[in-house]
């Protein structure tokens, strides 16, 4: 005889082990603020590190309905692999590496960031090989000291440059650049960089440039300081609603809201007695008799393992934070007295199948990624991006043209 098994608790729609929201419609809002704050300018979607963690695809296909008129990647592998998925438009990609794919990059029409000489050399022969001209963007180091040329050597890229592209092998489309501390407000370098950055454009269009964009501002730059703005600003973090920088205000203080609501199903939930240790090491132990809730996501999903004993969880409507340290698949909160587990129960009632919400846009009082990057002495760019393939983005509002929630599951 078959037994028909018993409903999961926690109710007919069980949550899955662990699932991170992704609100599209959200993504699109901040894409037409982030415009609105820099109005006479392109917007450049980031979608490097699969979107921050949030999806490329479906995040720059967004963007791009939102109005945002460029996409802008890490790696060329990122950037072929969008354009290979079909999206259309302008694609920038600016992390080159000798032997990369530049002819790949030359036939997907991709506009490529070239710092030095033997970058150029890679892009012209690369376009030889195809046929074609190659879209190329210079990039000076205006003082971040990571890519990009060097003042004292940009003369001599402007110049070869200029030959490649008056033999038909490149077209110079921008000139561009990169902040160091565009997220601290008043930090001097901001102004050393700006002018720099305006002496190495002046003296390029001087020497028969014309680049179709001129580009500094990042997110924080975005924000704060429209005299960066020029032609194009490029929108990372921003974009899925998350503050660049404490220092420049909360989410909700820059007229953002978060894409991402991490979320997790209580996979087991027991009561246990005064004195009694909780996971590796022990470092938390039991202060009084007191329910326990195991959480089915840890560090190899991407939660921070230095947020062990601090990071919060929303359940059953109350913050708890974690007891114990993380662990690759699992941790553990201590909920308090909880009805339903063991004899001597007592407190509101928390089953296996209840939603546990690490973070998400504050909706239902859950933590914010801030509040996780606090806790983990990080920075909020790491709690999102970090979260791991493992995890399944589940995409709400994908269709801009319907009203509604329209789910997609990616795995």
């Amino acid at each position: 005889m078959t037994q028909t098994p018993p409903p999961p608790r926690g109710g007919t729609h069980p949550h899955p082990r662990a699932r991170a929201e992704i609100d599209l419609a959200a993504l699109r809002a901040n894409v037409r603020s982030l415009r609105a704050r820099a109005p006479h300018s392109a917007l450049m979607a980031v979608v490097k590190s699969d979107g921050y963690g949030h999806g490329a695809l479906p995040c720059a296909l967004a963007a791009r309905e939102a109005g945002a008129s460029w996409t802008g990647t890490a790696t060329p592998q990122e950037a072929l692999a969008l354009r290979a998925a079909g999206l259309p438009g302008r694609i920038m990609c600016w992390l080159w590496t000798p032997g990369d794919p530049w002819r790949a990059g030359v036939e997907a029409d991709l506009d490529m960031s070239v710092s030095g000489m033997w970058a150029l050399a890679e892009v012209t022969a690369a376009a030889r090989e195809a046929g074609r001209v190659a879209r190329i963007q210079l990039k000076a180091d205006t003082g971040l000291g990571r890519n990009g040329c060097q003042p004292a050597d940009w003369p001599e890229l402007v110049a070869a440059a200029l030959v490649a592209e008056a033999a038909g092998t490149v077209k110079v489309t921008g000139l561009w650049s990169h902040f160091a501390c565009a997220d601290e407000p008043g930090h001097p370098s901001i102004a050393v960089q700006l002018e720099v950055f305006r002496e190495l454009v002046e003296y390029a269009e001087k020497a028969g440039v014309e680049p179709e964009v001129r580009h500094i501002a990042n997110s924080p730059a975005t924000l704060t300081l429209p005299e960066s703005h020029f032609d194009l600003v490029r929108t990372g973090i921003a974009m899925y609603g998350v503050s660049p920088a404490p220092a420049l205000g909360t989410h909700q203080e820059l007229g953002l809201r978060p894409v991402m609501t991490l979320a997790a199903s209580v996979a087991l939930v027991k009561q246990v007695p005064a004195g009694h240790g909780v996971s590796y090491g022990h470092h938390y132990v039991t202060p009084v008799e007191t329910g326990l809730g195991l959480i089915p996501i840890g560090y190899g999903d991407g939660i921070p393992r230095h947020a062990s004993g601090r990071g919060p969880v929303l359940v059953g409507g109350e913050w708890h934070r974690v007891a114990g340290r993380i662990a690759m698949d699992q941790f553990v909160v201590d909920l308090g007295p909880v009805g339903g587990v063991g004899d001597g129960a007592r407190g509101h009632k928390i089953e296996e199948g209840a939603e546990a919400v690490l973070f998400g846009p504050g909706d239902r009082g859950e933590p914010s990624a801030e509040d996780w990057a606090q806790s983990a002495d990080t920075i909020v760019y790491e709690i999102v991006t970090r979260i791991g393939a493992r995890v399944p983005r589940v995409y709400l509002h994908e269709d801009a043209g319907r009203s509604g929630t329209d789910v997609t599951q990616v795995e």
